[in-house]
């Protein structure tokens, strides 16, 4: 199979050991680093509902966002202004808007403190916000892990090394608000500038519009996108590292469409106390802070800090 080709698979085929299944996720996984699934348990409604609400809020005035500003919690939760995120710093700092929450601990939990569990951020409007992106993050969070499971297995790794350090995963959900591409957007404006992602196993969801493209291995593009219930996947640079490079994190980045569009992303990432140096190796790398030093060179409020 080329690096030219992101394969489409079906999911519950992996998830339930199918040979030929088995030989996309490991040829794709150790190769393009892409892959879109299909026939997934997270159904088209459930995705367009997510979609719609995002974007609801996305709506609502500057001033009603801001009393959300993740700014101003020194975590990366709630909403993050035009502007607020840098992941290329040869680019100047993203366009988009986004709106992060992640795993919720009960009250009072030392853990708390750490701001890989920070107390979510949630808005009272647009109404049922928090119970449909609490109940989608279940959901994807439960999808993301078997799937991990099925692609380390597939590559030749042990699935079920990874599975019970998952159990409070540091898993962000995203969603980013793509506006059309401003007017005075240069070569160095990007809604997304190229960039891998830092943790583990991306799942992401979009509305189906084109935006997204893929770094192939000797140069050039792909586009790539899904439509709502199937959904993109690709891989970070910590399990790349994990997997003693068998999983590819490969670069990506969005231009910016010509027309506003929403993708929900799940930045699916391990326990903060994981050890994610190369499986067999005896080092020690530190799943919180090998992301900690990722994020404090991407959001521009935490760079600056």
């Amino acid at each position: 199979m080329s690096d030219m080709i992101i394969p489409r698979i079906d999911a519950a085929a992996l998830l339930a050991s199918d040979t030929a299944a088995k030989e996309a996720a490991r040829v794709a996984a150790g190769g393009v680093g892409f892959m879109t699934v299909y026939n997934t348990p997270i159904s088209e409604g459930r995705v367009k509902d997510v979609i719609a609400a995002y974007q609801a809020f996305f709506d609502l005035p500057a001033a009603d966002k801001a009393a959300f500003d993740m700014a101003k919690t020194g975590s990366n939760r709630g909403w993050g202004a035009p502007g607020s995120e840098q992941v290329d710093p040869d680019a100047n700092p993203d366009y988009k808007q986004v709106f992060d929450c992640g795993f919720e601990l009960p009250k009072g939990d030392p853990l708390t403190q750490l701001s890989c569990y920070a107390p979510n951020l949630w808005p009272a409007v647009p109404e049922g916000f928090a119970a449909l992106l609490r109940d989608y993050y279940a959901q994807a969070t439960g999808f993301a892990l078997d799937l991990l499971c099925a692609i380390a297995e597939a590559t030749g790794e042990d699935g079920d090394y990874f599975r019970p350090l998952f159990d409070r995963p540091m898993a962000l959900l995203r969603g980013n608000y793509y506006p059309e591409r401003p007017e005075w957007a240069g070569e160095n404006d990007f809604g997304i500038a190229t960039h891998t992602d830092y943790g583990c196993l991306t799942l992401l969801a979009t509305d189906g519009s084109p935006g997204l493209e893929v770094r192939k291995r000797g140069g050039g593009w792909i586009p790539v996108s899904a439509q709502p219930g199937e959904f993109v996947i690709n891989f970070g640079e910590m399990l790349e590292m994990w997997t003693n490079g068998r999983i590819k994190a490969t670069p990506h980045r969005v231009i910016g469409p010509d027309h506003a569009r929403v993708s929900v992303p799940l930045f699916f990432n391990p326990n903060h106390d994981a050890n994610v140096a190369p499986i067999g190796s005896g080092d020690v790398i530190n799943a919180r802070e090998h992301l900690d030093k990722r994020y404090a060179e991407t959001y521009v409020h935490l760079n600056k800090a």
